[in-house]
């Protein structure tokens, strides 16, 4: 693709950034055959080719050029940033990126409504800090028989009580995990029962209690110096357990893995940060790059096979676009002895995507219903998934029960080992 950017403009970092983008894109379309919103909306400009050319014609107008309208930010809004189309696409053009100079140009030039700028600040402020998220969540969780039917869906029941975690320090291996933000709050077992399945490993699982949220809620609500603050923080808190020998830094959400990964990438340009935070992205791993090079087979080799238990696995876009792992959690389940259901267009959205089921509610409803008619067409008694975000969209439901996979896989060491 063409551009025609000034030589001025090419000084800004941003456009530089961009322009490259822009010159891999041969505007083929391949991308909007995968593309959800496109397939829901038929819109060109809902695609990711339509808003590559919208982001082009951003970038190149001049800043008070009358071209530039709601009707752009909109369009962008749209976009689940799945990354589906980075999957597709031949030419290896890298969209999220593109799509994040475009959302805070625009942003830059269109501005927010006083209501929009109370939402994101809203997400920004209860999702992103643990405490102030349960506490909230608590509330909510007190009064959800009061709370209207768009709001009740997104209040999940009490979790199970918790079960203590097994001391890190009777093993010479030792890995890092990523508390997170909402999911200590909305599933705590998650990393209860991680912790349990490594120590089984013979792997120690310390959390750095300074670390919180990844930084991506603020990063793709256009907050991004505050993302950026963000990844500084949990670099520091991360730091010393880092140089005293730990291994891997696990995520067991895929979007805090996803994004984890990319905070060399992202931090490259800082003069204090960039070596440590390309340290950090290769030792970011999603749980299930720790688990398919063990031994598992050795674990239940006395126990009986599972066959009574039959899962869909709901791969997220992060795991399987993003962190290129799609097939990864479904061969660590079948190595372990669980009966897996097939998934049509297994490639496609859940609608969840972040906070996009709070920003754009009526799209992601669509998204989700036409993914749980797909997971639930092999008729599974039990829905797995690697990401917070996703369980809780699909969960909110109240259909078929959705779990994170680690907790199954959990319950069946505990099986073989009674």
């Amino acid at each position: 693709m063409q551009t025609h950017f000034t030589d001025a403009a090419r000084e800004r970092p941003a456009i530089r950034e961009a322009d490259r983008i822009l010159r891999t894109c041969v505007h083929c379309g391949f991308c909007n055959a995968t593309c959800p919103t496109y397939q829901l909306l038929g819109d060109e400009r809902d695609g990711p080719r339509g808003r590559i050319y919208l982001i082009k014609e951003l970038l190149e107008s001049d800043a008070g050029d009358d071209q530039v309208t709601r009707e752009t930010q909109l369009h962008l809004d749209r976009c689940l940033t799945c990354r589906n189309c980075e999957t597709t696409c031949p030419s290896g053009v890298e969209y999220h990126k593109l799509l994040d100079i475009g959302r805070a140009e625009v942003d830059r030039r269109v501005g927010r409504t006083p209501r929009e700028r109370a939402l994101r600040l809203g997400l920004r402020t209860a999702l992103a800090e643990p405490r102030r998220f349960q506490a909230l969540l608590a509330l909510g969780q007190t009064f959800r028989p009061l709370a209207p039917a768009a709001l009740r869906d997104k209040i999940p029941p009490r979790p199970a009580p918790r079960r203590a975690r097994p001391a890190p320090e009777r093993h010479p291996r030792q890995m890092l995990i990523l508390e997170g933000c909402v999911q200590p709050g909305l599933a705590p077992n998650t990393n209860d029962a991680t912790a349990h399945v490594l120590d089984r490993l013979g792997i120690g699982v310390r959390a750095a209690r300074e670390a919180g949220c990844c930084g991506a809620i603020d990063f793709h609500l256009n907050a991004q110096e505050a993302g950026r603050a963000r990844m500084q923080a949990n670099i520091d808190a991360w730091w010393p357990l880092i140089e005293d020998g730990a291994e891997a830094i696990v995520q067991t959400a895929s979007g805090c893995g996803a994004f984890v990964k990319e905070y060399g990438e992202m931090l490259a340009d800082d003069p204090v940060y960039a070596d440590k935070a390309r340290r950090v992205s290769e030792l970011a791993k999603d749980l299930v790059e720790i688990l398919r090079e063990e031994d598992l087979e050795a674990l239940v080799a006395d126990s009986p096979a599972n066959d009574a238990q039959r899962l869909a696995f709901h791969c997220p876009c992060t795991l399987q676009h993003a962190q290129k792992l799609g097939g990864a959690v479904e061969g660590v389940l079948t190595r372990l002895g669980f009966d897996l259901t097939p998934v049509r267009d297994a490639h496609l959205c859940c609608g969840s995507a972040g906070t996009y089921s709070i920003t754009q509610p009526v799209l992601s409803r669509q998204l989700r219903d036409a993914k749980l008619e797909a997971l639930e067409a092999g008729q599974p008694d039990t829905i797995v998934t690697a990401n917070i975000g996703c369980q809780s969209h699909l969960d909110g439901a109240g259909r078929t029960p959705v779990r994170h996979w680690i907790e199954l896989v959990d319950e069946r060491l505990a099986t073989s080992d009674s």
